[in-house]
């Protein structure tokens, strides 16, 4: 099919490989429902998913094949398996929508192939630093303990920085095993930066300690599953990229409203890997219809002069990199056992 005439006509083929098997499918199969959801709600848009298993090898075998049977390309879940998947589209020349890779370097690896809605893994710890220094009395000690990949020590290391500039010089940063193997004096705060799986071991450790950290932030628990891995998850900070009712105002794309209840909230509302996924999609689609054309290259202009929200937030990237530069996280709080809320 000629891409240049492919955008004005309907449907567009927006495809996706997801993990819906492997350990990252509490994730994936949400982005995979989000996805249906939106295209429901489009009415222009058919979507093709494959299912890429949590692996890498998997992930490179099917994406190209993907590719070629859609209009408009998505990016998996996870830092782990979108970097494997900006390196096919720079290989291939095509654009990915990335909607499931926060790392600092997945955004900026391959400029003009890779559009982000994302705030950067560097960003992420921003709303809690904020809390943070505005507190009273100042923590002891701030421990960020990152996880084994690259995601949480970009996390980590960008919340370090960000820490400073604050105020807060009494930290540490460093691998979770490595600070938490002695237990810290006195009052201490501990931010913990790594996947999911890697956060739930963090926290038990730390909770675990003779002096355990009086403050607890993880990246995990910015999502409802947190509450059944940890025990008594009350009072835990988490750091999501979208939760509902905070405001958000969509200028493409479905309302939250919409969208929560084409998607169903049984057995619970979706986390932000499925919104995030619709946001892109939604996206994706505005620019194909936008330039006329599925091409790459007018793609990325169209993507470039969008200045916008989605029910997921802002939208902007840097037109030189593709890195999303407007949307921010959310800091969030476990209020009970099963109950999570903004902060």
């Amino acid at each position: 099919m000629d891409k240049m005439t492919r955008a004005g006509r309907n449907p567009l083929r927006v495809g996706a490989c997801l993990s819906l098997s492997g350990r990252f499918s509490r994730f994936g199969r949400q982005a995979a429902r989000a996805l249906q959801t939106w295209a429901l709600l489009d009415g222009g848009a058919q979507v093709l998913i494959e299912d890429d298993a949590s692996d890498v090898r998997r992930l490179r075998a099917a994406l190209p094949q993907v590719a070629a049977a859609s209009d408009l390309l998505l990016g998996p879940y996870s830092t782990l398996l979108m970097r494997a998947a900006g390196d096919l589209a720079a290989e291939a020349g095509w654009i990915v929508w990335n909607h499931g890779g926060s790392g600092d370097d997945v955004e900026t690896a391959h400029p003009g192939h890779v559009i982000s809605v994302l705030t950067p893994a560097s960003r992420y710890a921003g709303p809690f630093l904020a809390r943070l220094a505005g507190s009273a009395p100042a923590p002891a000690e701030l421990r960020i303990a990152h996880g084994t990949g690259r995601f949480g020590r970009q996390v980590a290391d960008g919340a370090e920085a960000r820490a400073r500039q604050l105020g807060i010089t009494r930290l540490t940063t460093g691998p979770a095993d490595a600070l938490l193997t002695e237990d810290p004096p006195g009052d201490w705060t501990l931010l913990a930066a790594g996947t999911f799986e890697d956060d739930i071991q963090t926290v038990a450790r730390a909770r675990s300690l003779p002096n355990p950290p009086q403050v607890i932030c993880a990246v995990a628990a910015g999502v409802r599953d947190f509450g059944k891995a940890v025990t008594s998850p009350a009072g835990t900070f988490g750091i999501a990229q979208w939760f509902p009712r905070t405001g958000q105002q969509p200028q493409l794309g479905p309302t939250e409203e919409q969208f929560l209840t084409a998607y169903g909230t049984r057995p619970a509302i979706p986390d932000y890997p499925a919104v995030q996924a619709a946001a892109a999609a939604a996206i994706a689609a505005h620019c194909a219809r936008l330039a006329g054309t599925t091409s790459p290259q007018p793609l990325w202009q169209a993507a470039s002069s969008l200045d916008t929200s989605t029910l997921f937030g802002a939208f902007k990237i840097d037109p030189a990199t593709g890195t999303q530069k407007s949307h921010q996280t959310v800091l969030l709080q476990w209020t009970g056992t099963d109950h999570l809320a903004p902060a």
